[in-house]
């Protein structure tokens, strides 16, 4: 059986280090990483009384898990500005100001991309808002490592976008394209 339909000849999975995140419209910058898409179906058990032992297993509510996105810090302050819409410290006004009830919530996309830059799946996460932001993280003299700030989303659903196509993948032996 083919896993694949239009490239016959892959037999190797995607790989999980080409990928972008948008939102508004816009590749977001500098995304190094993003948490997997996962939800969960509550297993409610069901048994009848005139039954011996026999348990019937039926679905429950369903949820989601949150997502969480890291990048380096840089000063595209896009990170902030959105954490900003769900919670701002104000000094002036002596505290924290609940904000922008209107529009807290952002669709965003996540786009898998294959080695030669060609998106390959699409997944659509629908009402994020953030529910965590991490503006620096632990700093460390003595240490080397990148600086990550990260966003934690909460979501209501996310579905794969099945207008994206398997893309014809290219060949060093294909003319470019100009």
């Amino acid at each position: 059986m083919a896993t694949f339909n239009v490239n016959t000849h892959r037999h190797d999975p995607y790989k999980n280090f080409k990928f972008r995140v948008r939102w508004d419209g816009r590749t977001i910058a500098g995304i190094t990483k993003v948490s997997g898409l996962k939800r969960t179906t509550e297993v409610k058990e069901f048994r009848e009384g005139g039954e011996v032992s026999s348990v019937h297993k039926l679905p429950g509510r369903h949820s989601v898990e949150p997502i969480r996105l890291e990048r380096g810090i840089t000063h595209d302050a896009e990170f902030e500005r959105w954490a900003n819409k769900v919670w701002n410290v104000s000094a002036k006004e002596g505290g924290g100001l609940e904000s922008s009830l209107k529009d807290f919530r952002k669709d965003i996309i996540i786009d898998l991309l294959n080695e030669a830059g060609q998106i390959v799946l699409c997944y659509k996460v629908y009402r994020c808002w953030v529910s965590e932001f991490q503006a620096l993280p632990e700093l460390d003299a003595n240490g080397n490592g990148v600086a990550i700030e990260a966003l934690t989303l909460q979501n209501e659903g996310w579905e794969r976008d099945q207008t994206v196509p398997e893309p014809a993948e290219p060949s060093y032996d294909d003319p470019p394209v100009t």
